[in-house]
């Protein structure tokens, strides 16, 4: 039986690979990173993040460093829909959270926070190829001195779109195509064609609203997210193909600015420091990987689900997607829990998944061309208005429509713990900036007095505020409740042990502890 070399290899240091390798840390378990580019990227790609991985990633303290400022995350006031405006002003508990970074940002704040928790980065080193055998991973990478083989326990893909892992473990990933080309590039604009709002007044056309807007004949897209750094885009139904021989020019975008709008949009090469985007995205792909995880091999990030950026889903799915599965795949090397509680990492996410494939193809729908679609449109922006429909359109893209089934059936269980403070006056974001399971007990002790044999795996806390969800929670490392009760009744002990061994597992010394009735069913 040949032996690992390492138990967690990831693939791809791009934001989720690097989320997956913290909390990994977080948790105790050292993973090896590997990319194949030379140093983190500097495209511009994603321009921030959107929903409740805000508020996770608060959970881990990014939030501050990211926004600069020591305030909790607030909610966004409106978004949009397809180009279409949302407000949220009479949604109650709003979900919809909006944080601006450049993805190479982000990055780089990721890499260093793995660093400094030990992770290993390796710049430069490619997976090529990789091979199942009698339950380990055999890896070939090509590095920058040498090639080289590597045996895994687990190997994580978040090597992207085209991951040789999700290839290489023969993972299906079916999926539809859109004939679509978008075309993007940061540009310089004349000052006397922005207007005060953000958007652009052009002559001879008239006004393009900031963000997304749908013309009869394709989409245009404007931003200026950093001063100074516009970004246009255009979005054509139906084009000729471009050869992908051909790269992408700054009279391409003109050409297909002017084909939707019917004249001249006055654009020129970006000034300042770069890098600068330019480049053309055809035939827009939406696939959802049939499988997560495939024995020892599992998918995060646009390795497991690729869609349109309509909207901004996609960091905020990918991240989500790395902080449900860091601490499972902890607890499984740490022998705490068996390897088939990984499923759970692809029954919770999948949905997710499915929901924002769903509203992404729509968004895409309602900027096709023709009457029927401006009707639709039209249809569209009179329902939104609506509060019943605000509310279910704020948690449709926040990604908290979906709640994980953890067995327990409290209201919370399964959904992102409330924000609510303790009468300390630390948030529960603050409290779990470790990556530890929470128990929190504000009925006297009783709940924490009964978990004292996972006090090794669990921050046990015995609490007391003024306006707290339940008499007693326990919340998992990605901030979701695994249990909660109201009642201070016997009987809940025995539902919170079931929780207990059920996501943080129980070893051989603990059973005595706690009592064979406590761990079975």
């Amino acid at each position: 039986m040949p032996t690992a070399d390492v138990d967690v290899v990831i693939a791809g240091a791009g934001p989720n690979g690097l989320m997956v390798a913290s909390e990994l840390a977080l948790a105790g378990v050292r993973a090896l990173v590997l990319e194949r580019l030379s140093e983190p990227s500097a495209e511009p790609k994603a321009n921030g993040l959107v929903g409740q991985v805000i508020r996770q990633l608060d959970m881990r303290g990014f939030y501050q460093q990211i926004s600069g400022t020591s305030e909790r995350p607030a909610p966004t006031p409106g978004w949009i829909f397809s180009g279409m405006p949302l407000s949220f002003a009479e949604v109650t508990d709003n979900p919809m959270y909006v944080l601006p970074v450049p993805q190479p940002r982000l990055v780089r704040l990721l890499a260093a926070h793995a660093q400094r928790l030990g992770v290993d980065i390796r710049w430069g080193h490619d997976v090529t190829d990789l091979v199942l055998r009698d339950g380990i991973a055999a890896l070939k990478i090509s590095g920058p001195a040498a090639h080289y083989d590597l045996r895994a326990k687990y190997v994580v893909g978040a090597d992207g779109a085209h991951s040789v892992i999700r290839k290489s473990a023969a993972i299906a990933f079916p999926g539809h195509t859109a004939p679509t080309v978008v075309r993007m590039a940061h540009v310089h604009l004349p000052d006397e064609l922005r207007a005060q709002d953000g958007g652009l007044d052009v002559p001879g056309f008239g006004r393009i609203g900031f963000g997304h807007n749908r013309f009869e004949r394709g989409m245009v897209a404007y931003a200026e997210l950093e001063p100074g750094r516009p970004i246009l885009a255009t979005m054509e139904f139906g084009a000729d193909p471009v050869s992908d021989g051909i790269p992408m020019t700054l009279q391409e975008l003109r050409d297909s600015a002017h084909r939707i709008l019917g004249v001249d949009l006055l654009i020129e090469a970006p000034t300042g420091p770069g890098p600068h985007a330019l480049r053309r995205i055809e035939n827009q792909n939406t696939r959802l990987a049939e499988h997560y995880r495939k024995d020892n091999v599992v998918l995060v990030g646009d390795a497991a689900h690729v869609h349109s950026a309509m909207g901004g889903p996609g960091l905020n799915l990918g991240l989500a997607d790395a902080i449900n599965l860091g601490w499972k795949l902890a607890a499984v090397v740490k022998g705490w829990t068996p390897p088939d509680s990984l499923d759970s990492y692809q029954s919770e996410r999948y949905p997710v998944a499915q929901r924002v494939m769903m509203h992404s193809l729509a968004q895409t729908a309602l900027m096709a061309p023709g009457p029927e679609v401006t009707a639709l449109r039209n249809l569209f922006t009179e329902l939104l208005q609506a509060p019943r429909v605000a509310t279910h359109m704020a948690h449709l893209l926040a990604g908290s429509d979906v709640g994980y089934d953890v067995d327990n059936g409290h209201r919370l269980a399964g959904r992102l713990v409330p924000e609510f403070a303790l009468s300390t006056g630390q948030r529960i974001a603050e409290l779990l900036r470790n990556g530890r399971p929470l128990l929190l007990d504000f009925a006297g002790g009783q709940f924490v007095q009964a978990a004292q044999a996972w006090d090794t795996r669990v921050d046990l806390v015995t609490a007391a505020g003024e306006h707290v969800p339940a008499a007693a929670l326990l919340i998992r490392p990605d901030g979701y409740i695994a249990w909660a009760t109201d009642s201070h009744d016997a009987h809940e002990i025995y539902e919170l042990h079931h929780a207990l061994c059920r996501w943080f597992g129980l070893s051989g010394g603990d059973f005595a502890a706690v009592g064979a009735e406590g761990v079975t069913r």
